[in-house]
């Protein structure tokens, strides 16, 4: 499957005409913001270098000189530790004047008790590459920041060339040395963002539903109450009016418990954990103002969580087809590859479906991404539009 999240992608057919040449870039001013920016960071690269070598000397020299004393560790388990906030001055440093944009590090591991701290901090990978890159600038900020002073007197011509070749070199320190140090590592910065994105969601829901409950059901209950009491207040004295106020009433009843019905739908369809996927999602493209077309072929029901974000997902997906697509008909096929729940909506509408065309779309991508998801979308002009969303398979407990 094609993992690109291009809404405005569409496919090139056999026999088509050539397309034109694509245009050119605009030029650019030799002199222009972002010269400017790579010069004003090579210029700042002798103090910051000389800032950084005096740190790492010092505290790793003093650290490891006293280390066969008590205070040794604990002094360069600190140093380690300043040394992260260097390495964050100088990420936010490269991110502001060369454009580097590079994942924060997690925290160290908490560990408790001081041996613990101690550690985990003199085993930290992320602060110990920190040093390095300061033992290593001090060369290479005395070079950049002559060879950009005297170029920026003398050779001002080839001072944008000069500027940028080198500004290369230190965006390959930065990417090297104070990016995230591996796989994992960015793989945990990514979790901890998603872990946000799902609170945010959850946070939205909660909200969503109390809203609902204030503004629907309970306040026609209040009303339902108040009804009934007029109601018997009237019993005796006029019997025909507290008859109709009673028969009102029941009315009522019956438009509070279809509100309460479908707040627990939009919660969690009981179709759902008591039929599975299949059965849910014929239901809920009933509902869709076009005729819609269900395959769901799996072998077993994945875990609950994961049928329940493809549920909505779906839902989510056919209410578009109803608002937006101008669609004569439409169609839901869910099917399992390897590891992967595959869920795939199509419609014959207009397209043009884009994601920050307000349909909602990039808040779906958002909330797929924070579990792992990926959601590609098709909709070239024209139509039609095919959304294919992808989620890690989970098998249910004692599946």
């Amino acid at each position: 499957m094609s993992a690109d999240l291009d809404p405005a992608r569409t496919s090139g057919s056999a026999g088509a005409p050539e397309a034109p040449e694509a245009p050119r870039p605009p030029l650019r001013l030799a002199y222009g913001k972002e010269t400017w920016k790579e010069i004003a960071f090579l210029l700042s690269n002798l103090f910051t270098a000389l800032t950084g070598f005096v740190y790492a000397v010092v505290t790793v020299s003093v650290g490891v000189g006293l280390s066969v004393t008590v205070i040794g560790l604990p002094l360069l388990a600190l140093g380690l530790g300043g040394a992260r906030l260097i390495g964050r001055s100088e990420r936010a440093r490269a991110r502001a004047l060369l454009g580097v944009k590079v994942a924060e590090p997690s925290p160290p591991p908490r560990r408790h008790g001081f041996f613990g701290w101690l550690w985990a901090s003199l085993k930290d990978p992320v602060a110990w590459r920190t040093q390095l890159y300061g033992l290593i600038r001090l060369p290479w900020g005395i070079l950049t920041f002559t060879v950009s002073l005297v170029s920026l007197l003398v050779l001002w011509p080839v001072l944008p060339f000069l500027a940028r070749g080198l500004a290369h070199g230190d965006r390959g320190m930065v990417r090297g040395l104070l990016s995230p140090s591996d796989e994992l590592e960015r793989r945990i910065a990514e979790l901890e963002s998603d872990r946000g994105v799902v609170v945010d969601t959850a946070a939205a829901d909660l909200r969503r539903i109390e809203r609902d409950l204030h503004d629907g059901a309970q306040a026609r209950l209040v009303a339902l109450a108040m009804g009934l009491g007029l109601a018997k207040e009237k019993l005796l004295e006029d019997p025909e009016a507290a008859a109709a106020m009673v028969d009102e009433a029941h009315g009522e009843v019956k438009l509070a418990l279809q509100e309460l019905r479908d707040l627990a739908r939009g919660i969690h369809p009981a179709v759902l954990t008591d039929r599975g996927l299949s059965a849910a999602l014929s239901s809920v493209s009933v509902r869709c103002t076009v005729p819609v077309k269900v395959n769901v072929d799996l072998a077993e029901r994945p875990a609950e969580a994961i049928e329940g974000i493809a549920y909505f997902t779906v839902s989510e997906l056919l209410q578009n087809v109803s608002k937006h697509a101008r669609a004569r008909s439409a169609s839901v096929d869910v099917w399992r590859a390897g590891n992967r729940l595959l869920l795939q909506v199509r419609d014959d509408g207009a397209g043009g479906a884009r994601f920050d065309g307000g349909t909602g779309l990039a808040g779906l991508a958002e909330r797929l991404g924070a579990v792992d998801g990926v959601l590609v979308l098709d909709s070239p002009e024209g139509g039609p539009t095919t959304v294919t969303a992808e989620l890690p398979w989970r098998s249910r407990p004692g599946a």
